[in-house]
């Protein structure tokens, strides 16, 4: 059987960020058969090499944020590094780059110098708060986006400071809307032959994700807090303790769903009676239907609740760790989770590319690089 070309195949990306945001755009670029070529600066090269957990002095984040990728080493602030990249940027496709806003132009690696040596280039600039506006030149990590953009805000219970999700959620934000941006410009760029300038603000990308939040203030006068497990007016749906300790998922918001659930429990008549026949009146009684669900689900063990539910077609799940993932059938069976050889660690076991794709499927082809391992390959290829 012909292997399948991968959608991106034939797609040159030239990659100078570090760090999240940016590298995690060139991921998914490279997931989908892009020839993503990191940039980085010799001796230390990108910082997220030495992020994170790391088994025999290799990070394992390094491992899936640069797969797929090569890497080569120039100082792009001395001469020969600004005409290497030059020559490599003259041949691609595209240039994904998360330095503070200006760094390129000091770099004399600005958008006029760009696209005068290749008009069709695409340049997905990647900053914590665009390249425009009062605030361009500040330092933007990806959890100030996330607190500017209104997510801080909501994370976490009521009665405590504003959380964080436990990921870099803004800097991976900020990645997909630039793999998503690079995709149009490409897109666009077949009608008209010129490319153009992507520009990816963390904050932005976090407050394109807030449903209503705006209008919810500006119209209704409401705004948002923080609520822990629950959103407020939605119920039921949270998470339920069990007999033996763990916990379920139970999302029954829907008047149909809600049905479900209260056969499941025995107690149909919970979905006929005034206070919880609706989803208004399910909403405004939120923390006694709760308490009501967790009276029930606390009798049973995890197994035993999921199995009932469904049987009676509710949605439900356990609070996945790493390690249900890597025991799960379903998992198994799609191949959520693959394992990618390495020359050091053996295999990595990460997650598979998403989405799928039934005829120009991606896929991993090697995990994170060694700093300069294609430097020799990647010059050479110039000169052909």
């Amino acid at each position: 059987m012909q292997e399948q070309m991968p959608a991106l195949d034939g797609v040159r990306v030239v990659e100078f960020g570090q760090l999240i945001a940016g590298p995690f755009c060139g991921q998914l670029l490279a997931d989908f058969g892009a020839d993503v070529i990191k940039v980085e600066q010799p001796r230390d090269g990108d910082p997220m090499r030495h992020w994170g957990l790391s088994k025999d002095g290799k990070s394992l984040s390094w491992s899936v944020i640069a797969r797929g990728k090569r890497s080569v080493t120039a100082d792009l602030k001395s001469a020969e590094g600004k005409a290497f990249a030059l020559e490599l940027i003259a041949q691609a496709d595209v240039l994904v780059e998360n330095f503070r806003p200006g760094t390129l132009e000091r770099l004399g690696l600005g958008w006029d110098e760009l696209s005068a040596v290749n008009p069709r280039l695409v340049l997905v600039r990647v900053s914590g708060f665009g390249q425009t506006g009062p605030y361009a030149a500040r330092a933007g990590y990806g959890s100030i986006g996330e607190a500017m953009g209104g997510l801080r805000h909501l994370v976490g219970d009521p009665d405590r400071p504003p959380s964080r999700t436990g990921l870099s959620i803004g800097d991976m934000l900020a990645g997909m809307h630039a793999a998503w941006g690079t995709v149009l410009a490409l897109f666009a760029r077949g009608r008209t032959g010129l490319g153009q300038v992507v520009d990816v603000s963390i904050y932005e990308s976090v407050l394109a994700m807030t449903e209503a939040l705006v209008p919810d203030y500006a119209l209704a006068g409401v705004t948002r807090e923080r609520s822990g497990a629950v959103l407020p007016g939605v119920a039921p749906s949270n998470v339920y303790p069990t007999a033996d300790g763990d916990f379920v998922l139970v999302a029954a918001n829907q008047d149909t769903v809600f049905r479900r659930l209260a056969a499941a429990m025995g107690r149909p008549d919970l979905a006929t009676c005034e206070e919880y026949a609706t989803h208004a009146a399910r909403g405004a009684r939120q923390r006694e239907l709760d308490d009501l669900i967790a009276g029930w689900t606390r009798q049973y063990p995890a197994g035993e609740v999921l199995a009932r539910l469904e049987e009676h077609a509710v949605p439900a799940g356990r609070v996945f760790t790493a390690r249900d993932m890597l025991a799960d059938p379903h998992f198994e069976a799609r191949e959520s989770i693959v394992r990618v050889p390495d020359a050091d660690l053996g295999a990595v076991p990460m997650q598979n590319v998403a989405p799928r794709l039934s005829a120009t499927p991606g896929r991993i082809r090697w995990t994170g690089p060694a700093l300069g391992e294609h430097d020799e390959e990647v010059r050479a290829s110039l000169h052909r």
